[in-house]
């Protein structure tokens, strides 16, 4: 008689993303895309962190929106910046789909050249977004300069996700 542990399918996940070491390696629009997640930095409020994010989407028009984190004294009342640009896209051009969303950070506390992930929260929203617009949504991360990562599809930052389709 096996044991539940023997009889139990081991299975496994694994991310996929390319790694580049500058943004000379990436296409011009990823370029620019990660350009405007750097300036969307700028309008962050972190007074409390101290990390500042920028986040750029990019939807299936063309069209470029920003947006930052933004922090309250009550903490859980912020927001952040991937959550922002993904909100503002679709409450101003609902039925455009997301095609990318670029992710870059600045900290006052400490140098960050490394790309940082999104929380849990942004990726489930990310994954809703993709899932939404029908088609794979390419999240582009950097910290304030260095290597950069590109994920093909949201949803590979989320695996095992819970879609629309479970509330059936």
């Amino acid at each position: 008689m096996q044991s539940n542990l023997q009889a139990m399918e081991k299975k496994s996940l694994h991310l996929n993303y390319t790694e580049f070491n500058s943004l000379d390696e990436l296409k011009k629009d990823e370029q620019d895309l990660l350009a405007k997640a750097h300036q969307a930095v700028e309008s962050s409020y972190a007074p409390y962190s101290k990390f500042h994010v920028g986040a750029a989407v990019l939807l299936e028009d063309d069209t470029i929106v920003l947006g930052s984190n933004q922090e309250n004294a009550a903490y859980p009342s912020g927001l952040c910046a991937e959550r922002v640009a993904l909100f503002a896209a679709s409450a101003q051009y609902p039925k455009l789909a997301v095609v990318a969303i670029a992710v870059t950070v600045h900290s006052e506390k400490s140098k960050i050249n490394e790309p940082l992930p999104p929380c849990g929260a942004c990726r489930q929203v990310m994954s809703e977004y993709e899932y939404k617009g029908g088609h794979d949504m390419k999240v582009i991360l950097q910290g304030e300069s260095g290597k950069i990562q590109i994920i093909n599809r949201a949803e590979h930052l989320l695996p095992l996700t819970f879609n629309p389709d479970h509330l059936k």
